[in-house]
C-alpha cells in the first residue's frame, strides 16, 4: 500500500471533520442569529433543533477527527447532511438566476460532502485511526 493510500483517508477525515466542527463553532458562536434565522424560516422549537444538530455535528466531527467509531460518525453526519439539504434547499423554486445559482452551489456542495461521508462509511477510516489501533 502506497503512502498516499495510507495518508489520504487521514487527511480526508480531517478535512471533513474541520468542515463540520468549524460549522458547529460558527453556529454556536452566533446562537441568537442562528435561532432567529431558523425561526424566520419556519422551524418550530428552533433552539431545541439547534441543540440536537450541534450535538450530532460535534459527535460526528470528533469521530472523524479521531478516527474513533468513524463509520458511525460518518453515517450520522451523512443522515444529517441529507435531511438538512432536503429541508433547506429549494433552488429549483428560485426565480432570480444569481440566487438560484448560489442555492444550487450549496445543494451540490452538500451532496458532494454526503458522498465523501458515504465513502468513509463503506471504506472505513484508513490505517491511521483509533478504530485501527493495534492492527497491522
Amino acid at each position: 500500500m502506497s503512502i498516499s493510500e495510507q495518508i489520504s483517508p487521514l487527511v480526508g477525515r480531517w478535512v471533513l471533520a474541520w468542515f463540520f466542527l468549524s460549522e458547529a463553532w460558527f453556529r454556536a458562536s452566533h446562537w441568537h442569529a442562528t435561532v432567529a434565522a431558523m425561526t424566520k424560516a419556519g422551524y418550530p422549537v428552533a433552539a431545541l433543533i439547534l441543540v440536537l444538530v450541534l450535538f450530532v455535528v460535534l459527535l460526528g466531527g470528533l469521530a472523524l477527527l479521531l478516527g474513533f467509531h468513524t463509520r458511525h460518525g460518518a453515517m450520522l453526519l451523512f443522515a444529517l447532511t441529507i435531511i438538512m439539504t432536503a429541508l433547506v434547499s429549494d433552488y429549483w423554486n428560485v426565480a432570480e438566476p444569481v440566487r438560484r445559482a448560489a442555492d444550487y452551489a450549496l445543494f451540490a456542495r452538500n451532496i458532494a460532502i454526503a458522498g465523501g461521508l458515504l465513502l468513509l462509511v463503506g471504506m472505513g477510516p484508513g490505517r491511521f485511526a483509533l478504530d485501527n489501533a493495534g492492527k497491522k
